[in-house]
């Protein structure tokens, strides 16, 4: 069971929030230039990252609010939680480059968290848990 710190409403079980999806997926300026394929490619293509990934997330039975989350896809760790609208945060590994590694990999320099703080919005509180388990209890 992931426990998942709202910005607005501070950690609440996962099963209070509903996935969104893949985040900074622009809208099309001009969607109805776009040929079919680009249509379809848009509304279906999203990235399958196996390592950390960048997230929408709604928290549905709380605050109904929209977020975005970075989170390893195979260890569940989540690394940072951050407003809409706000760009993904550069997380690096200590020794790892700034460069992407992978296809389809990017980063993304930007301000957010608070200072001490990394990995919450501006005004979300401090989660007492952030170990990660999965619905098999592992």
């Amino acid at each position: 069971m992931l426990l998942i710190s709202c910005p607005n409403c501070g950690p609440r079980d996962e099963t209070e929030f509903h996935y969104g999806g893949q985040a900074h997926v622009a809208y099309p300026e001009s969607p109805n230039d776009l040929t079919d394929r680009q249509w379809a490619e848009y509304l279906f293509y999203r990235e399958n990252t196996k390592g950390t990934f960048a997230e929408r997330w709604v928290h549905s039975t709380g605050c109904r609010q929209w977020f975005n989350m970075l989170r390893d896809t195979v260890s569940y760790e989540i690394h940072s939680i951050y407003g809409m609208g706000q760009p993904r945060p550069d997380i690096k590994s200590p020794g790892q480059s700034s460069e992407p590694d992978q296809p389809g990999e990017f980063t993304q320099a930007g301000e957010f968290g608070q200072a001490g703080e990394p990995g919450l919005a501006p005004g979300a509180a401090s989660p007492t848990a952030t170990t990660p388990i999965s619905s098999e209890g592992v």
